[in-house]
């Protein structure tokens, strides 16, 4: 298991996990999931993160259809400016590797931001902290296990 799903488990919080056979050449891991699953696209979130002006880094949770709106983080996490963060520096902060950072269990507790989009859902679905891994739960259940706060940082 992951640390994501092992702090789901230790939480007794309500969430499936769904598993898919991962292609390395496709070239969007988010959306590979959303059909490989079988699913709409706007109910799979990718996890993406964003460092500030001063080096803080970010977590942005949003639609794997979209994109996200750097602005809108900037202005969410009440920072100037926010620009995506060096591949290493996530991946040494999360633990996780790309493609496969999950919003959940990270090494660092990171503000954690979520696309207001994903209340629309009843559940949505967040990488379990591996490619082919997905972890099914509520966007409620989600920004409390991160400390999330929900903000409109999606672009369609």
């Amino acid at each position: 298991m992951t640390p994501a799903i092992d702090l789901l488990k230790k939480a007794k919080a309500e969430h499936q996990v769904h598993s898919y056979s991962h292609d390395p050449k496709a070239p969007s891991y988010g959306l590979e999931a959303a059909e490989k699953l079988g699913l709409d696209p706007a109910r799979v979130f990718k996890t993406l993160l964003a460092a500030s002006e001063k080096g803080e880094l970010l977590v942005a949770v949003v639609p794997v259809a979209g994109s996200l709106d750097l602005k809108a983080l900037a202005h969410a996490a009440g920072v100037k400016k926010a620009d995506m963060a060096d591949p290493q520096a996530a991946q040494r902060a999360t633990g996780y590797l790309l493609g496969g950072i999950s919003p959940l269990g990270q090494k660092k507790r990171l503000r954690t931001f979520i696309d207001e989009s994903a209340r629309r859902h009843a559940t949505i679905y967040v990488s379990a902290g591996r490619r082919g891994l997905e972890v099914q739960l509520s966007a409620e259940l989600l920004a409390l296990h991160t400390q999330g706060q929900f903000a409109a940082i999606g672009r369609e």
